[in-house]
């Protein structure tokens, strides 16, 4: 790069980081999405509008993609692996119901508008793709990222990325600059795919029993920082020498740290350039819209955005619902899934530059594809309004039925927590028995009538004598997060059908125990984190 090369990106940086500050300023004041102001300001300044940014920049296209690929890398954290195997059903069922029944109407109509088949087939898959980084980004804002509906919205996403690897062979035969791929070349990637994934599982290993233990103990935050940026650079390098694409690579670099001790302080860390870098890519995203195409077939293109946006809400709908979602949460959460998604262009471009649309559908096409980003923080805010309360919500835990045995709880730790939970329970009709080393915890309880059985509830034979087979919960509430693994291990050894909550005082231990058999897992570090935010959010907000 040139010395005139570098000051034109400084300069486009410069206007970029302006334009967004003052949209984020505005829609502050105003109380609207930031995202949407970045896109408009972006729209103001490109080419379609006042023309600050009417020259293409390679080097600012790199710096836009670094910062969708740090936002997929947070959503990469926000899902630890055991949640990506519960979520196997929304992955695959939703994900390839929602592709589909976006992709066929679109192609349909495209070729009913004249469109070649090659054409319409490339416009359909572009429009079967959704914004992983955009909804991601506003279920945050909105709170509803740890909802089961927008879970399983996410879910539906990650499928979508994963499909992309597919999509890279398909893409020279259907913008005609290549052959059909072999079957041989879609095994091959299938097998460099399947790799990839494995040798991060081992990866994330390898952080839990070193690395992270190594930083954790060095307590400093800039080789935090600077670890975190080298594994997401290192797995995007990784994915774009394998012929992946790197968004693949972030969202396993992601997932390699999620559930550790470090998560939440990297994403923390990481927070600021996260956003700055956030800001370039939606007011870049937002410079390829030229307002001239709709002005100058407005009543075309009303209908084309509207088309689209009602076929990817329909098929986002179905999609949800055939996971597990009620109708009136999936039309909800539908809305958020009706827009294409950033890799859309990717194709479209290459469509354009192979031949096989014409500038003028791309221009088209692109405009839709704009305008369904730009509705979607709206549609999206729209739409949660509609998620039942209890969909909100963490799924509850499903208790088995104990026939006419009635409502009983094991409750392992007769200390601080124990006693409060036991107190609760036996309030709300519940039969309470209690396990612990030490008589003398356990005098108080049984002067109250509360069953008592002195022992270790790592061993069966205690269990067995506290009645272990007619419980229908399990409450773990002991200070050492390894023997709290191994109760749970025996609770669910000699009684599958009890369910269990346990206590953990570490982030790291989290998916240990839930491996374990845990139902629920208590953390100390993450309830405390978000006690003492709340403070200081109290604290900043009377400020």
């Amino acid at each position: 790069m040139g010395h005139d090369d570098t000051i034109l990106l400084i300069a486009d940086l410069l206007i970029i980081l302006a334009a967004g500050l003052g949209a984020g300023v505005i829609c502050r004041r105003v109380g609207g999405s930031l995202m949407i102001g970045y896109m408009l300001a972006g729209t103001l300044i490109g080419e379609g509008g006042i023309g600050l940014l009417g020259h293409e920049s390679d080097a600012l296209e790199h710096v836009a993609t670094f910062g969708a690929l740090l936002l997929l890398f947070s959503v990469g954290i926000e899902f630890s692996l055991d949640e990506l195997r519960r979520l196997g059903r929304t992955f695959f069922v939703g994900g390839t119901t929602q592709m589909v029944l976006s992709a066929v109407p679109v192609a349909a109509v495209s070729m009913a508008f004249g469109m070649e088949w090659r054409a319409a087939l490339l416009v359909a898959l572009a429009a079967a793709l959704s914004s992983t980084v955009l909804v991601f980004r506003g279920l945050g804002e909105l709170g509803q990222l740890e909802a089961p509906a927008g879970r399983r919205a996410v879910g539906i996403l990650l499928f979508q990325d994963v499909a992309l690897v597919p999509l890279i062979l398909l893409t020279p035969l259907l913008s005609g600059r290549g052959e059909a791929p072999s079957a041989e070349a879609f095994g091959t990637l299938a097998g460099k795919t399947a790799i990839f994934l494995a040798s991060f599982v081992v990866v994330k290993w390898l952080l839990g029993r070193w690395a992270i233990q190594l930083l954790a103990e060095l307590r400093s935050t800039e080789l935090v920082c600077l670890f975190a940026i080298v594994m997401l650079g290192g797995a995007c390098l990784t994915a774009e020498q394998l012929g992946l694409p790197p968004a693949m690579g972030a969202l396993a670099a992601g997932v390699a740290f999620s559930g550790s001790r470090l998560s939440t302080q990297i994403d923390s860390i990481l927070l600021p350039f996260r956003e700055t870098f956030a800001a370039v890519f939606f007011v870049t995203l937002g410079a390829l819209l030229h307002p001239a195409v709709f002005l100058d077939e407005p009543v075309l293109m009303t209908l084309g955005l509207v088309g689209m946006i009602l076929v990817k809400w329909a098929a986002g709908a179905i999609a949800l619902r055939l996971v597990g979602l009620n109708w009136q949460s999936s039309a909800g959460m539908g809305l958020g899934l009706a827009q294409l998604g950033e890799f859309s262009f990717l194709l479209l471009l290459e469509g354009m530059e192979g031949g096989v649309i014409s500038e003028q559908n791309y221009d088209r096409t692109l405009f839709i594809a704009l305008g369904t980003l730009i509705a979607t923080p709206l549609l999206l805010r729209y739409g949660t309004k509609f998620l039942r309360s209890d969909e909100q919500r963490r799924p509850a835990i499903e208790l088995a039925s104990n026939g006419d045995d009635g409502d009983r709880v094991l409750i392992v730790g007769a200390g601080p927590i124990g006693r409060d939970v036991a107190a609760y329970l036996e309030t709300s009709g519940w039969m309470v028995s209690m396990i612990d080393l030490s008589p003398v915890n356990l005098h108080a309880f049984a002067q109250h009538g509360f069953e008592t059985t002195i022992g270790d509830a790592t061993e069966r034979e205690t269990l067995h004598r506290a009645g272990i087979d007619r419980m229908r919960l399990a409450i773990v509430c002991l200070p050492n997060d390894e023997i709290t693994t191994r109760v749970t291990t025996a609770i669910r050894q000699a009684n599958p059908k009890c369910a269990v909550v346990a206590r953990v005082r570490y982030l790291l231990n989290i998916a240990t125990a839930r491996k374990s058999g845990a139902a629920e897992v208590i953390c100390e570090e993450a309830e405390a984190a978000r006690a003492i935010l709340g403070s200081v959010r109290r604290v900043v907000g009377q400020g």
